[in-house]
């Protein structure tokens, strides 16, 4: 396993270097978006009309944030469950994002999209909200506000720790993990 120091938006140069396992520290921009925020960006795509934000290479973050501390960009910033979103992520990779950050497993569909499209799916620690919102520099709402924390957010981020998950060769870490422990 490696670790790897990344600038988004990411590349299919990128992913493809990645395997399930690596630690990478991404710097720069991410968006912010749950399931709600989803539904309405693949309705978007469905219906031909422009995103708020190029999904070119974009690493989606699935997080609702807490409200800042004054001073501060943004308050706790942990990942949330990621397969509500099972259903969306394959569309948006299709067009052109690059990857995604939450925790817990993702469906087949979701690792198939990863593989035909170059996508990853990395995994934030879970309870650790207050010290990954550290490493978010930046924070602007850019859609959907009336959701709240749901809303779709660009964030700045400088060596935001997560790990890969589900690669681009469809390897699959919480599998591996049980692999290494089953009785065979």
């Amino acid at each position: 396993m490696a670790t790897y120091h990344l600038t988004t938006p990411l590349t299919s140069e990128d992913t493809r270097q990645l395997k399930a396992g690596d630690v990478v520290y991404l710097s720069g921009v991410l968006f912010t978006a749950r399931d709600a925020a989803h539904k309405r960006l693949v309705d978007l795509i469905e219906a031909g009309e422009a995103l708020p934000f190029d999904l070119e290479g974009s690493v989606i973050y699935f997080v609702g944030p807490t409200p800042p501390k004054p001073g501060d960009p943004i308050g706790s910033a942990g990942p949330t469950t990621s397969y509500r979103m099972d259903s969306y992520s394959p569309t948006m990779l299709a067009h052109g994002s690059k990857g995604m950050i939450g925790k817990g497993k993702r469906n087949q569909a979701v690792k198939d999209a990863c593989i035909e499209y170059d996508g990853i799916y990395f995994g934030a620690t879970g309870g650790a909200g207050a010290l990954l919102g550290k490493r978010i520099k930046s924070a602007e709402v850019i859609a959907y506000p009336e959701l709240g924390p749901e809303a779709v957010r660009r964030i700045e981020v400088e060596e935001f720790p997560v790990t890969v998950i589900n690669d681009t060769y469809g390897n699959d870490l919480y599998q591996m993990g049980r692999e290494q422990y089953e009785v065979k």
